[in-house]
């Protein structure tokens, strides 16, 4: 059986591409469009006072509810685990500060603890954008060589203390704590070819995952666009826009090449999940209003669905990247819209 569907047939859905949407887009307010999706995705941030643990009482039962209530809906739960951002993006001083870290491994324990205790397969996506930062920070863009807290922690006695030991623990940990839980690594292609990315990622253990995590953009491209965008919008350069005819740069058909050769070099053959696709609605006038700004990747990918089948994804996750994007909630109904005719037409097959 094919890894993408041994994978879907494993979360108990359809063999087809799944469809998934995560933050911004609350239960309630599905129900609200009938909106049925097949993966829900929720954030776990932070380390310490104020983490996630600390949401519900006791200790980590925010998983327990927040898995209980996407079963309910009929999805399967999907958890971004977004814990070394706490001190700031690309803070890696981080990973030698022994009680910080200490703090950090208690929490993916008690994590993969309250995904064990729910019995049923979880998709967890580790640690967005870190990976990035590594590679930009270590020396010679080599996570072996970046010192780090591991191997103290008795899951992963035996294993460096590096950034690439982080990855190996995670997975390993996650192994024995949880083993239905299904873990995925999200490149930063910020650092290299695909081809030298796959092989940093490979160093953290990406390879000895279950997906990938790949992005198109968490950002709706008219936020760029705008004269004075948002904070979250800024430090990149433009055209933002994606080519549907995929005849100009950027456009669908580089972002499903780029990521193919990722996979390949990363070996394995595992399947693909595309995560935090932004929302908005298609126009051909740039830019656009707060939450309301344009972007054609839910146009495009729900329209053509099979094209991400046809190279190994499983499963495509919409949600906006920032409180400034465009949600469910102001898209006019584009998502609920989309989603329902590709069911309609018995969804994109898998390869």
């Amino acid at each position: 059986m094919p890894a993408t569907t041994a994978l879907v047939t494993t979360l108990g859905k359809p063999a087809r591409v799944l469809l998934g949407l995560g933050a911004g887009s609350p239960i309630d307010l599905m129900k609200s469009q009938d909106i049925r999706p097949d993966i829900v995705d929720t954030y776990l941030v932070g380390v310490g006072a104020g983490a996630w643990p600390s949401w519900n009482s006791p200790d980590g039962a925010y998983i327990t509810f927040t898995a209980q209530a996407i079963q309910a809906y009929g999805a399967v739960p999907m958890f971004t685990l977004y814990q070394m951002a706490t001190s700031g993006e690309g803070n890696l001083n981080i990973l030698n500060d022994a009680a910080f870290m200490n703090n950090y491994w208690a929490q993916v324990r008690l994590m993969y603890q309250r995904i064990a205790a729910l019995g049923t397969p979880v998709l967890v996506n580790l640690e967005p954008d870190f990976w990035g930062f590594v590679a930009s920070q270590a020396p010679g863009r080599d996570a072996t060589r970046m010192t780090a807290a591991v191997n103290n922690q008795p899951e992963c006695a035996g294993l460096p203390n590096t950034a690439a030991g982080v990855g190996q623990c995670l997975v390993q940990m996650g192994r024995q704590i949880a083993p239905k839980a299904l873990m995925g690594f999200p490149p930063a292609f910020w650092s290299g070819t695909p081809a030298e990315i796959g092989a940093q990622m490979k160093a953290v253990g990406a390879h000895q995952a279950d997906f990938i995590v790949a992005q198109t953009s968490d950002r709706d491209a008219g936020c760029r666009e705008v004269p004075s965008p948002p904070a979250e919008c800024t430090g990149r350069s433009g055209p933002f826009y994606w080519d549907e005819t995929n005849q100009t740069s950027p456009n669908f058909h580089e972002s499903q090449s780029q990521i193919s050769a990722y996979r390949a070099a990363l070996g394995n053959g595992l399947p693909i999940l595309w995560w935090q696709t932004p929302m908005g609605v298609p126009s051909d006038t740039p830019g656009g209003t707060d939450q309301h700004y344009r972007n054609n990747h839910v146009d495009y990918m729900l329209r053509n669905t099979q094209e991400y089948g046809d190279t190994y994804t499983f499963a495509i996750v919409f949600s906006p990247g920032g409180s400034h994007q465009t949600s469910i909630s102001t898209d006019g109904g584009q998502f609920a819209r989309l989603s329902s005719q590709y069911l309609a037409r018995g969804g994109a097959t898998l390869k």
